[in-house]
């Protein structure tokens, strides 16, 4: 007859199985809590990725573009424009002729002056004769020294009338060749002021031209930046209108005083307008370029400094952790700044509304068009 016997554990295999039950059940609450753990949904407004990329610090800048080399023509005559050949945005040559105006009266006193110098000049060539005649006479004692000295007296007067109707003849000449308005240098006309028929008079404005090649920002700093500004230091700037696009330039110039109402300097920035694409009157925003280093950088809305150190939330293995970091230069234009130790180029980082999620939640990043 075969005995049934039942089998009694241990103490310590009891105990032993009772642990590792327990454990299965741990690991099991554990991974269900993990399963539990909501995710939060960022878009991808609220990421950035760290990068490494030249960073550029130094003064704020605002002003507007000027021609720096600029001519208002204004008429030297008076009389009445006959003649105008170019208007507001023409390209001209140096030299060009602009405008006429009418030179009846002028040219008649050209005439006139030439009239004279023709007389002056054979009253000048008898006395230079008489001169010569009479100082022979006197070498040979046939005229007294008095009739010499008469002589030389009358050749020193006429020539002094024929330098003076020279004069009146060449002051004709300049005003006959101020009747044709030209060009000083090449550019572009801005401005015309006078037209066919209009009367001018001698400071009359009828052209304002400038060089577009050698235009120039003209802006203002605050001053207690001065220290860092020197004459060479780069630009970099924007206008309102090509808002997608950048230029450089170079401080040129820094006033000497500050403004006493806005405490701002006054630097002129000199700009080499390749194309021409720059005109007068925009208004620019830049910054001058003080120092300059490629650096890892990271939005400035990405970086917590409210504790004691600051601090970042960086995605990795798609849950949010909270790192320290250190900073370094700070890209006020562009609101950068640079990161020393902490964070990595391509690390993804939480900013905006996102700073928000608690460390350690998981995180997804929503895509536009993603769908519920």
């Amino acid at each position: 007859m075969t005995s049934l016997r039942s089998k009694t554990l241990s103490p310590l295999a009891l105990s032993l199985t009772l642990a590792a039950l327990g454990a299965c059940r741990g690991d099991n609450e554990a991974s269900a809590r993990e399963n539990e753990t909501p995710v939060v949904d960022v878009g991808v407004e609220n990421i950035a990725i760290v990068e490494q990329t030249m960073l550029s610090v130094g003064p704020l800048l605002s002003g507007s573009l000027e021609p720096g080399r600029e001519a208002e023509i204004r008429a030297e005559v008076s009389g009445t424009v006959v003649q105008s050949l170019v208007d507001a945005g023409n390209v001209v040559q140096k030299g060009q002729l602009l405008a006429r105006i009418d030179d009846t009266s002028i040219r008649e006193q050209w005439l006139s002056a030439r009239s004279m110098v023709t007389a002056a000049q054979n009253a000048a060539n008898v006395a230079r004769r008489d001169e010569e005649r009479t100082k022979r006479l006197a070498e040979a004692g046939a005229v007294a020294e008095r009739d010499l000295d008469e002589a030389t007296q009358g050749r020193i007067a006429a020539q002094a009338a024929l330098e003076d109707a020279r004069a009146r003849l060449a002051l004709a000449q300049r005003q006959i060749d101020n009747t044709q308005i030209r060009a000083p240098f090449a550019g572009l006309i801005s401005d015309r002021a006078a037209s066919a028929g209009d009367v001018v008079q001698p400071g009359s404005e009828m052209f304002t031209l400038v060089d577009p090649s050698s235009m120039r920002l003209e802006a203002s700093v605050p001053s207690d930046a001065l220290s860092a500004l020197r004459v060479g230091d780069p630009v970099e700037f924007s206008v309102n209108a090509y808002p997608d696009r950048s230029f450089t330039g170079r401080v040129e110039r820094i006033n000497p005083a500050a403004d006493p109402a806005t405490r701002q300097v006054r630097i002129y920035v000199s700009i080499p307008n390749v194309g021409g694409r720059l005109v007068a009157g925009l208004f620019a925003e830049g910054r001058v370029a003080t120092d300059a280093r490629s650096a890892v950088v990271a939005p400035r809305t990405a970086i917590d400094v409210r504790g004691i150190r600051p601090t970042a939330l960086r995605v990795k293995n798609g849950r949010a952790e909270r790192v320290e970091v250190e900073l370094g230069l700070e890209d006020d234009a562009t609101e950068r700044v640079e990161i020393r130790n902490g964070l990595s180029a391509g690390d993804t980082l939480l900013v905006g509304a996102a700073l928000g999620v608690t460390p350690g939640s998981q995180v997804r990043v929503k895509r536009v068009d993603d769908t519920p």
